[in-house]
């Protein structure tokens, strides 16, 4: 395989990314993969999506990780709506390449970036297909730990939020979650397959997240429960030999 650096542009924010390409002159499936929403400072020496991306790559697909703005190497503030015209830059990218088959573009976004992936997916027909794990069915309802202002404050803390003015609004900010909110948009991806991933001992989003969202959802769908696997589903061997699997078998 061949392994690109890349850079987006959205926004008039420069994101890092890269690009992870089969062997071979013909053209691919591709998929882009979503991290979720940092609870630490950037470790550098993590490579589990690098890894991730390298599995994919090696069952056939175009692979392009990224960092959304405020993560990583990418500039901005951490905005979940950002996020989502992010996301969109990251489609026109992978859409653009001789490599990739048009006809299938697939979505396998981690908790925060899952939401955004329904989101997304919900909007831009060229997702073919969209695969979540650990996905909130919306953010109201999970178990508050903290106000908006906590939130923004720890954001600031481990670098998320990086600007001394931003948000500028934070009722603005907080709405973007509201809106993101994958209950609203999961039924709008079909006709296009939908698989949900999700740990029976998530410590941060419960269970019922994904049955809600299962049962909102239109054909085709399905969803997968893994016994005993906690949040971070990228980590689970189980979760993600099924995700190969299933994303293969479709595209």
């Amino acid at each position: 395989m061949e392994v690109k650096e890349i850079r987006l542009q959205a926004d008039e924010l420069e994101l890092g990314g890269e690009l992870h390409i089969p062997s071979g002159d013909k053209v691919h499936p591709a998929l882009c993969i979503c991290h979720g929403i940092p609870a630490t400072p950037p470790d550098p020496t993590d490579k589990g999506y690098t890894l991730l991306a390298r599995r994919f790559c090696q069952a056939g697909f175009v692979t392009l990780i990224f960092n959304f703005r405020g993560t990583g190497k990418s500039q901005g503030n951490l905005d979940i709506l950002g996020w989502s015209r992010d996301l969109r830059a990251a489609l026109d990218f992978l859409y653009s390449l001789e490599e990739t088959d048009k006809a299938r573009i697939c979505l396998l976004g981690f908790s925060g970036g899952a939401a955004v992936s329904v989101y997304v997916a919900a909007h831009d027909p060229r997702v073919s297909s969209v695969v979540t794990c650990a996905c909130p069915a919306d953010f109201r309802s999970l178990p508050q730990r903290e106000t908006p202002l906590d939130t923004i404050q720890r954001f600031r803390q481990i670098g998320a939020i990086r600007d001394k003015d931003f948000p500028p609004s934070i009722e603005e900010w907080q709405r973007g979650f509201e809106t993101i909110s994958p209950i609203n948009w999961v039924d709008k991806i079909s006709p296009r397959p939908l698989l949900l991933v999700h740990g029976d001992a998530d410590e941060l989003i419960p269970l019922e997240h994904a049955r809600r969202l299962y049962q909102k959802a239109k054909e085709p769908k399905e969803l997968k429960i893994i016994p005993g696997a906690k949040h971070k589903m990228r980590l689970e061997k189980a979760a993600m030999d099924f995700v190969v699997a299933w994303l293969k078998s479709r595209c």
